[in-house]
């Protein structure tokens, strides 16, 4: 059956789509073990982040997890602000968490909220290295 260019105009937007859609690594996200030690390791300086999962829930709403080790004296970045939410959650060592100029301690087992377009930073005060948990709610 001959195609005419009509038909292919109206093809072309749905192929770009599905190829698109095909190509990208984020999407839903099916259920799975993480385990720890196969999370593969970026090391910078004497930091460390293991990404853990990048995509959608099955609603459509994106999600971020990664790892971040952090050594005594340190900070993973200069303070900043996005659209979207985080939760950090902190396993071991203690974060100096700034949020909106407001300085608070965290120690293991505690969690911080930071919501959209607040800016805020951390620094691990030491002694030892901080072990923490991001997951990052929305998109930006």
């Amino acid at each position: 059956m001959p195609y005419s260019r009509r038909d292919l105009a109206l093809l072309l937007p749905a192929l770009t789509a599905a190829t698109a859609a095909a190509q990208d690594p984020k999407g839903p996200l099916p259920s799975k073990v993480y385990k720890f030690e196969d999370l593969p390791v970026k090391v910078n300086g004497q930091n460390k982040s293991r990404a853990v999962l990048n995509g959608e829930l099955h609603s459509g709403f994106p999600v971020e997890l990664h790892i971040t080790e952090l050594a005594a004296g340190q900070s993973p970045h200069a303070p900043h602000k996005h659209d979207h939410e985080e939760i950090v959650m902190l396993r071991s060592g203690q974060l100096d968490m700034t949020i909106s100029g407001q300085t608070t301690r965290a120690t293991a087992g505690s969690v911080i909220y930071v919501a959209s377009n607040e800016v805020h930073g951390s620094r691990n005060p030491g002694p030892d290295p901080a072990m923490y948990f991001v997951i990052a709610l929305g998109r930006g």
